[in-house]
């Protein structure tokens, strides 16, 4: 779901450019947002949080690291010497989950410089995975080719393993294991601010969000973001039923205080209650199309509904996505598909073709 102004579009209050123009933006005093080019044709940035000690004694912390290309590592450096830092000086990174974006470039510099790396416990089996396929032990393809055929997009399960290279295979240097797993909720100490690690499990089991709640701020990761909604199903291993945790994690999130988002992707946006509403309605809608194409057409794979639903803010069809994008569309579709299981709207079975769903008949 998109909001009323598209992330392409989006000035960020803190800048008052384009939320991906270059620079060291400043939050709130000690604290600055750095966006960072991303190499797709989607999303052109990701916003790397740097917090300051007052007092110098803690350091930089980091929320998120951005993605281990040169120009993202060449930029990061050229604004943390804007506002008189360097890499030698970050102490930590926060990492808000497992997705290369957010934890590749943390990985590299944490080791390089010796600054610890925290990242969610449920994120190791995804980890363990990588490592597996960088040393070539993987069978089957790509490792998405499972769900994929489990949710009927078999031609694009295909596509996608035709389209792996050797040389993108996931280079262990970039996945390296934490220092520090976040396990459950916890509470960091920067200088004289305090930071809680939310668990908020659905994008990636491991997710976590990060607030402040003395100055109002919500380090939001990919759980909450102002112009888009995170895909739900893209995670390896699968996990069961991602979007009821994605959903009940918005509900925790909500339950904190009214916080100013400072989301992965997007511009700096004010209510992270009002967000969350219209987060968790969106997908209320969704599980309703998703229904009434079950009704509609009876027994249906994921991919079958997907071709019923519209994608992106222009509502496009499924087949004019590129290869891509119909099987980020497939798996999350198959999430909302199996939400209606997990809440007794459906019903479930095996076939040839993938997953079969069905809708569950109307109580009287």
């Amino acid at each position: 779901m998109t909001s009323g102004v598209s992330t392409g579009a989006a000035i960020s209050p803190d800048s008052g450019e384009h939320w991906s123009a270059e620079g060291a933006w400043e939050v709130t005093p000690g604290i600055h947002r750095i966006p960072l080019p991303l190499p797709m044709d989607g999303l052109k940035a990701i916003n790397v949080y740097v917090i300051q000690d007052p007092a110098g004694g803690d350091g930089l912390t980091l929320i998120d690291g951005g993605w281990a290309i040169p120009i993202a590592r060449e930029l990061l450096d050229k604004c943390l010497r804007s506002i008189g830092s360097g890499f030698g000086d970050i102490k930590r990174f926060l990492v808000t989950h497992i997705h290369r974006d957010h934890y590749t470039l943390a990985t590299v510099l944490g080791h390089e410089y010796g600054a610890d790396v925290a990242l969610g416990l449920p994120e190791k089996p995804g980890l363990e995975l990588l490592h597996a396929a960088g040393r070539g032990e993987l069978t089957g393809g790509n490792p998405f080719s499972a769900v994929l055929r489990s949710a009927g997009a078999s031609e694009v399960a295909a596509a996608w393993d035709l389209g792996r290279r050797t040389e993108d295979l996931p280079d262990p240097v970039d996945w390296a294991f934490p220092d520090i797993w976040l396990e459950g909720d916890m509470t960091f100490d920067i200088g004289t601010r305090s930071i809680d690690a939310v668990h908020t499990p659905g994008h990636t089991p491991g997710h976590y969000v990060f607030a402040d709640r003395a100055d109002g701020l919500l380090f939001a990761g990919d759980h909450v973001l102002p112009t888009i909604t995170p895909s739900i199903g893209f995670t390896i291993p699968p996990e069961p039923d991602p979007l009821g945790h994605f959903m009940a994690s918005l509900v925790r999130v909500r339950s904190l205080p009214d916080l100013r988002i400072l989301p992965a992707h997007g511009p700096v946006a004010d209510s992270s209650h009002a967000r969350v509403d219209e987060l968790l309605e969106h997908h209320e809608q969704r599980l309703v199309q998703c229904l009434a194409s079950l009704r509609s057409r009876g027994a249906s794979t994921s991919v079958t509904v997907a071709g019923d639903l519209g994608w992106t803010r222009h509502e496009r069809s499924y087949d004019e996505l590129d290869l891509f994008n119909q099987g980020m569309a497939a798996m999350e579709t198959k999430a909302h598909l199996d939400l209606l299981v997990v809440r007794g709207q459906a019903t479930e079975a095996d076939s040839a073709d993938g997953v079969v769903y069905t809708a569950a008949p109307v109580s009287a």
